[in-house]
């Protein structure tokens, strides 16, 4: 019996190698052909505090009245023989009720990295340090980490659109960390 589950479980690990390499490696969907240099504008709503895994739970989503807005510079990478690209980041999060809500800005870098590419569509995920102005009630650190999971679409040569959702939390670096998730769109353009 273990050895079967063992079988079963290098069956996914397989398949998730073959997701990664059938991405097409000489090309980087996130940007136009001979670009070497993207800005995006990303707005997101609070979809409530919570671990990652209720970020990925709809069903549970506390649509707190909280927006987030975010510029975004990027430059083309390969991460393990996939396209990705390094990003800076300069956020501000908007809080409406500060009884449900908290307001910070942050800055931060982050690294995204494609999983899977195919007519114009690409899927992938991200993860980056952020440096916030303040600490809250939800994660006591300025210090925050940013763990993304995106889908973007060409729309034309050089601007791409991206549906993504991000979860912010320190790792457990001090005792209170909740962690805050969003749920947005972007607009990339490559030059």
């Amino acid at each position: 019996m273990i050895f079967l589950n063992i079988i079963l479980h290098m069956k996914k690990i397989y398949f998730c190698f073959a997701v990664m390499l059938s991405t097409n490696v000489h090309a980087n969907p996130m940007f136009a052909e001979n670009t070497q240099n993207s800005i995006g504008l990303l707005v997101a709503q609070s979809t409530g505090h919570g671990d990652l895994g209720h970020l990925l739970w709809p069903w549970d989503w506390d649509l707190t009245p909280s927006t987030l807005a975010m510029f975004q510079y990027s430059q083309p990478i390969e991460i393990l023989r996939l396209p990705a690209r390094v990003n800076i980041h300069a956020l501000q999060n908007t809080a409406y009720n500060s009884e449900q809500g908290t307001s910070f800005g942050a800055i931060g870098i982050a690294w995204d990295i494609v999983l899977f590419s195919k007519c114009g569509w690409y899927a992938g995920l991200g993860i980056g340090p952020y440096m916030r102005d303040s600490g809250d009630r939800y994660v006591e650190s300025r210090l925050a980490f940013g763990e993304r999971v995106f889908i973007g679409k060409n729309i034309t040569d050089k601007t791409r659109a991206e549906l993504f959702t991000i979860h912010f939390s320190n790792g457990d670096f001090t005792e209170l960390n909740h962690g805050f998730n969003f749920l947005g769109m972007g607009v990339n353009y490559s030059f």
